[in-house]
């Protein structure tokens, strides 16, 4: 199965553009928070009305998977919690999001919300606990912010990770987490957009300015993952050792390859 993963968009709507015109190359795009822009010109009730139409044109391409990040929260809920309350519009669609878990074949995604206090995030440990139990060959979880102490969440100066993520993952031991909120991680020294802890896969795939979003694209059949941005790119196999400097990635593999379904991946490896 096929992931294109992007995230933290902040209502760039080119880079809306991009995703859509890809979409339907491959069998899930993950959007993993960030769809809104607090610092915006555009009110944030209007941005949440654009996103949705975006979203709903997705739909018609692929299925889609989306969690909200620290920018989507616009209420409180009745634990006077911030909150995405715009993100139930999205599961009335139909589309996976927030608390959400999809069953694709023998891959169970668990899609988990912003957390902004301990209710919040006890219902996202219950989650976490209750997907634990399904039966699956490989658990991906959609999580906003990279785990603390990782390179995914590393700006240059200190972590900005979510401590909790990483407890969670050392408990529940998922195959892969989906994540964003740290722009620069795979661009500077000692950061990166791929991190293995334990037996888990990591990605942050970061935030570049242009019509095309970085972006990650893993294929669990070729046990590959590949990060593509205007900084060149990356890969890393799924069944070897994690081994840094990452391999530089300086033409597409057989699997991305012109008649293999690929899409236009942007700028191509250097």
């Amino acid at each position: 199965m096929r992931f294109l993963l992007v995230s933290d968009l902040h209502y760039a709507l080119k880079q809306y553009d991009w995703t859509m015109a890809v979409a339907a190359d491959f069998d899930s795009v993950v959007i993993a928070g960030d769809h809104l822009d607090i610092s915006n010109h555009v009110d944030g009730s209007v941005q949440v009305v654009v996103i949705l139409k975006y979203l709903r044109r997705l739909m018609d391409c692929t299925r889609i998977i989306t969690s909200s990040g620290n920018h989507d929260l616009d209420s409180r809920d009745a634990n006077g919690e911030k909150a995405a309350r715009w993100m139930r519009r999205v599961k009335q669609m139909g589309i996976a999001s927030d608390g959400d878990s999809v069953a694709l074949d023998d891959i169970l995604v668990t899609v988990c919300p912003w957390w902004d206090g301990p209710s919040a995030k006890q219902a996202v440990e219950a989650l976490l606990i209750s997907d634990s139990a399904k039966p699956k060959k490989t658990w991906i979880w959609v999580y906003h912010a990279p785990p603390d102490g990782s390179p995914t969440s590393w700006d240059g100066k200190k972590f900005y990770g979510d401590a909790e993520l990483a407890e969670w993952i050392g408990r529940y031991q998922p195959d892969i987490v989906f994540s964003g909120h740290i722009h620069q991680a795979p661009f500077i020294k000692d950061g990166s957009w791929a991190d293995r802890i334990g037996t888990t896969w990591v990605f942050n795939c970061g935030n570049q300015i242009g019509p095309v979003p970085t972006h990650i694209i893993v294929d669990t059949d070729a046990r590959e993952a590949v990060w593509i941005s205007l900084a060149g790119a990356q890969l890393v196999k799924l069944d070897l050792p994690l081994e840094r400097p990452l391999a530089q990635l300086h033409q597409l593999p057989d699997w991305l390859k012109p008649g293999s379904r690929n899409p236009d991946p942007g700028p191509s490896p250097a």
